[in-house]
């Protein structure tokens, strides 16, 4: 018997799991706004160099003497006028242009960003997309650490560990001063946040039966995009950076009670051979299921575990080794697509907020579509259709850029609005596609290594989302989307090769996930079973009928029956 078996007498997505599964959103939700947060603390508002002579000088003119004042002091050009450089009369009254050394921001989306706060303007706007890359660093530390650290001492512990550090660090990023002190700080959200997502992720999933982990892979998706939500609407209303940092991670704290609300996941205490706690849990969840379960359920001669597994196991054989890489892969365009779709935000044309927002509804209706598509689809065909989907997509913000004008700029952002709503499906089929392939023992492992392959792609995310800023010209708008399209088109051939996990059981052991096949296959090994079965079948009958000649006329309507 495996674990899957035990949930179809507990009950697949019982009150029980529904209330766990509450419990486990609430992290997730939270990270979205610890995550995202960098899209608007480290935005980089529209500046100027600040005119010399003039003490109370601000981006909005003042008036026409101001505008005068403006003309005289700062070079300008086509984009308006110079961010970085201004003029220097010389005695003779001829005048050279010099690098300025105060600017001025325009506050009409931000009172202040980390990036304005420290003047990380001209040539230093890279300076981002490092913050950028110290929290991405945490991710792909925390994920392959963390995750194997959970499949050692349990889900639970390290749950609370990291929500430990998420939090502090949290709040020790309001408190920043200085470039440092960021990036340490980023480093350790990240850490934290990736783990705290993967593990509520897999306590979540862990305790679901097969033909509900669509809504379960799904439903903590829309918790992440409901953060986002709630992030966008904080940004909106307080346009401080520390404020909004504080705003953001302060409520986190509430996390402390997960210690006593949450139970540990019963497949890893079965995994560990730790089969009294894993009944009890158990117990408990039929207890509040109304459901009565058989005696000897849990007794280790009735319940098939594998204790020993390592990772180094899924790289056996030629084909393991395939579908590893090529998960692998589709968690590194994932991660550099989504991450760089949504941090290439602020460099859209049009109001951040509303292009946040637009951005996030695209999100939720990706999500409210896989849970739809999922089980009809299958996770393969949707997975591969949706990551070109979103590459196609990408891909096509070149035409607008290259023959168009000004006034088509709105396609480039529906175009990006698309690909984020095709990417966002992506990341969501890829979470529970993973956790379908991958045996218990090393299921939080797996998802720590897809994850931190992930984390590569995000780690260089933001130099794709702001290629446009460092390199300009024409194309600097599509530039980032084009690169995103044409990673996500080879991924989505790729996953092609990938074998099908819908209406499968959750493998417990590397043998369960050898022995997944492709869609086809498993459709022409359960043909191959009917009708061994109904040869079987046939075989007794025709012995029954040779015992009892009397009944020949009920034994020939069996017969015409089968």
């Amino acid at each position: 018997m495996k674990f899957d078996d035990v949930l179809e007498y507990l009950g697949e997505f019982g009150l029980y799991q529904k209330r766990l599964y509450f419990l486990v959103c609430l992290p997730a939700l939270a990270n979205g706004l610890f995550i995202i947060l960098s899209v608007f603390i480290l935005a980089i508002p529209e500046h100027r160099c600040a005119v010399p002579s003039l003490s109370n000088d601000t981006y909005a003119i003042q008036g026409s003497w101001h505008e005068d004042l403006i003309n005289q002091s700062i070079p300008s050009g086509k984009d308006g006028w110079s961010k970085c450089t201004i003029y220097n009369y010389t005695e003779d009254g001829n005048k050279t242009e010099v690098k300025c050394n105060k600017w001025v921001y325009d506050k009409s989306q931000y009172d202040n960003t980390f990036m304005s706060e420290l003047n990380l303007v001209c040539g230093k706007e890279i300076y981002r997309s490092h913050s950028n890359l110290a929290m991405f660093m945490g991710k792909a530390v925390g994920a392959i650490v963390l995750g194997m650290f959970s499949d050692f001492l349990g889900r639970k512990k390290t749950l609370m560990i990291c929500l430990f550090i998420k939090i502090s660090s949290g709040i020790g990023l309001a408190f920043a001063r200085n470039l440092a002190s960021l990036l340490v700080c980023r480093f350790l959200v990240g850490f934290s946040g990736i783990t705290c997502f993967i593990t509520s992720y897999v306590i979540g999933m862990e305790l679901v039966g097969p033909s509900k982990r669509k809504y379960a892979g799904n439903i903590i998706m829309l918790a992440w995009v409901t953060g986002l939500f709630i992030l966008g609407l904080l940004a909106y209303f307080i346009r401080d950076w520390r404020n909004l940092v504080l705003a953001s991670s302060v409520p986190s704290i509430l996390f402390v009670s997960f210690w006593w609300l949450l139970p540990e996941s019963p497949r890893w205490l079965l995994s560990k051979g730790r089969y009294k706690e894993a009944e009890e849990i158990i117990r408990k969840a039929a207890k509040v299921n109304q459901v009565d379960l058989p005696e000897k359920l849990f007794d280790k001669s009735s319940l098939e575990t594998t204790v020993d597994a390592k990772i180094s196991q899924m790289f056996t054989t030629p084909r393991l080794v395939a579908m590893s890489l090529i998960v692998f892969f589709n968690w590194f365009v994932a991660s550099v697509t989504y991450y760089g779709l949504t941090l290439n935000v602020t460099n859209l044309s049009g109001d951040v907020y509303l292009n946040f927002t637009i951005g996030n509804i695209a999100e939720t209706i990706a999500y409210i579509l896989c849970i739809i598509l999922l089980d009809r689809l299958g996770r393969k065909v949707l997975h591969c259709s949706v990551m070109l989907i979103g590459g196609i997509a990408c891909l096509s913000t070149m035409f607008p850029v290259i023959y168009g004008d000004e006034s088509h700029l709105w396609i480039t952002t529906v175009l990006s609005t698309i690909g984020k709503l095709a990417i966002s499906a992506a990341y969501a089929s890829v979470y529970i596609f993973t956790a379908e392939l991958f045996p218990t023992i090393l299921r939080n492992t797996a998802l720590g290594s897809s994850s931190t392959c992930s984390q590569f792609g995000g780690m260089i995310s933001p130099y794709i989302a702001d290629l446009g800023i460092i390199i300009g010209g024409d194309l600097k708008t599509a530039l980032p989307l084009i690169v995103f399209g044409s990673v996500c088109v080879a991924a989505g051939l790729l996953s092609l090769f990938l074998p099908e996990t819908l209406n499968q059981k959750l493998p417990e052991n590397v043998a369960d996930t050898k022995s997944l096949r492709r869609k086809g296959q498993n459709k022409a090994t359960s043909a191959t079973t009917e009708i061994n079965g109904n040869h079987n079948e046939m075989e007794k009958f025709l012995d029954v009928q040779k015992q009892n000649p009397q009944d020949n006329v009920n034994n020939y309507m069996q017969c015409n029956k089968l």
